[in-house]
C-alpha cells in the first residue's frame, strides 16, 4: 500500500513502466505541509491513501511522532515511510537515554536524512520533519526524494503541493500567532484537496509548542474541529 505510487520500477530503481503510467496506475498523491509560527510549528496532511487508481484508505494518519515534540509528515510509499519513522523513533529514544537529554529537531532531521540518502535508490519517501526544542524553538526540515535535507520556514510536499505554491507564497507570514497559522495550514490543505484528485479525506494537524503536542482534525468542507483524545 502506498501514499501515492503503485508503478513498477526497473532494477535500477529509476525507470517507470510507461504502459502502466499511461493507464493512470502511477499516482503520486498526497498533500503534506509544516509551518513555523511564533511559539512552535504546525504539521498538516490530508488522509487519502491510494493504490493505483483506487482509494485504499480515506482516513490515514500521515503524521507520525518520533519523539516528544518531534513529528514527521510522510508521503510516498506507506511501507517505506513507516519503516524509516520507526527506525528514527528508536534511534532518538536511544540518544535520549544515552545522553540524558532529548534530541533536537536538527538531530532528528539528520537521522532521517542519513537513512533516506543511504537508501535513495530503494526508498520512495518524501518527508517533512518538524518539531520544537528548548535550544532552537520551532524548526521545519524537508527531505524530498533523493535524500537531500533543507531547512525552511515552511514546507509543502506531495502531489497536492503543486496546486498551492502560489497560495502559500502569497499568504505566508513570519511570526504568525497560533490561530493564524492553523487557519493558514487548513486553507492551504483545503485548496490542495479541492484541486488534486489524489488528495482527500480529512485534514489532520499537530501543533507543537513548549507545552507539547495538540492534535486537530477538520473536515475539508467545514470549519468543524474534532480534538483528538
Amino acid at each position: 500500500m502506498e501514499f501515492g505510487t503503485s508503478g513498477v520500477l526497473s532494477e535500477d530503481g529509476i525507470h517507470v513502466d510507461m504502459d502502466r503510467l499511461k493507464k493512470g496506475e502511477v499516482n503520486l498523491g498526497t498533500s503534506i505541509m509544516a509551518v513555523t509560527f511564533k511559539d512552535g510549528v504546525i504539521l498538516g496532511a490530508d488522509s487519502r491513501t491510494t493504490t493505483g487508481a483506487y482509494i485504499a484508505n480515506r482516513v490515514t494518519d500521515k503524521l507520525t511522532q518520533v519523539h516528544d515534540t518531534i513529528w514527521c509528515c510522510r508521503s510516498g510509499s506507506a511501507a517505506d515511510t513507516q519503516a524509516v519513522a520507526d527506525i528514527v523513533q528508536y534511534q532518538l529514544g536511544l540518544y535520549h537515554m544515552v545522553n540524558g537529554r532529548p534530541p533536537t529537531t536538527q538531530i532528528a532531521a539528520a537521522v532521517f536524512q542519513e537513512i533516506a540518502y543511504a537508501n535513495k535508490d530503494r526508498l520512495t519517501a518524501g518527508l517533512i520533519i518538524a518539531g520544537w526544542d528548548a535550544r532552537h524553538g520551532g524548526q521545519v526540515y524537508n527531505i524530498p526524494l533523493g535524500g537531500s535535507l533543507h531547512k525552511q520556514p515552511y514546507s509543502i510536499g506531495g502531489s497536492g503541493s503543486t496546486y498551492i505554491y502560489g497560495y502559500c507564497d502569497a499568504n505566508w507570514k513570519e511570526g504568525m500567532e497560533e490561530a493564524e497559522a492553523v487557519a493558514f495550514v487548513k486553507e492551504a490543505l483545503k485548496e490542495a484537496i479541492k484541486w488534486d484528485g489524489s488528495s482527500g479525506g480529512v485534514i489532520r494537524m499537530v501543533v507543537l509548542t513548549e507545552k507539547g503536542a495538540d492534535r486537530h482534525l477538520y473536515l475539508p468542507d467545514s470549519d468543524y474541529k474534532v480534538r483528538h483524545q
